[in-house]
């Protein structure tokens, strides 16, 4: 996982964040792009690339992104991600730009040492962190924009209750 915090499964970057390359020889040219994206996102983009159209019920969390994949000049990714750790605990984050909100419905979380899992035995339900200066989530930032974490909990929330991030 390098310089991110936690591994597979969890919803911290070291379980998440990984590197998608893409080609398409004549069409893509070579470089490198921030843009956020997730594999979901392939369905949607793939299926804006063919001229079809997902169903609404169908691929309820893919957005076409595909000005990201093909590496276009002013290309944007998706402005959020909703992230979930495998065995569906509770455990949710919210990756909006450079912030990402944690949500512990049972205040665990996976793949933390012993020392972590002590350090943290009173999980708070919600953190919140800054990933441009704080890539590896250690400071929680939550305390520090409570208007801006309020945002993004009523996103996810709503985002978990209608069962979708596509509209």
């Amino acid at each position: 996982a390098g310089p991110y915090r936690g591994g597979k499964y969890s919803v911290y970057e070291g379980g998440t964040r990984t590197p998608l390359i893409t080609r398409w020889k004549g069409r893509i040219q070579p470089g490198l792009s921030d843009q956020l994206v997730c594999t979901i996102d392939l369905a949607g983009s793939l299926a804006a690339l063919s001229g079809q159209s997902l169903p609404d019920d169908g691929c309820l969390d893919s957005f076409n992104v595909l000005s990201a994949l093909l590496g276009e000049a002013n290309a944007a990714g998706r402005d959020h991600l909703v992230q979930q750790n495998n065995g569906n605990n509770g455990t949710y984050a919210l990756r909006a730009g450079a912030l990402k909100l944690h949500r512990y419905d049972r205040r665990t979380e996976r793949n933390l040492t012993v020392e972590q899992s002590m350090a943290n035995s009173k999980l708070p339900q919600l953190q919140m962190y800054y990933l441009a200066a704080d890539p590896g989530e250690t400071q929680n930032v939550i305390k520090d924009h409570p208007q801006v974490a309020a945002q993004l909990q009523t996103q996810l929330a709503r985002i978990i209750d209608t069962g979708r991030s596509r509209p």
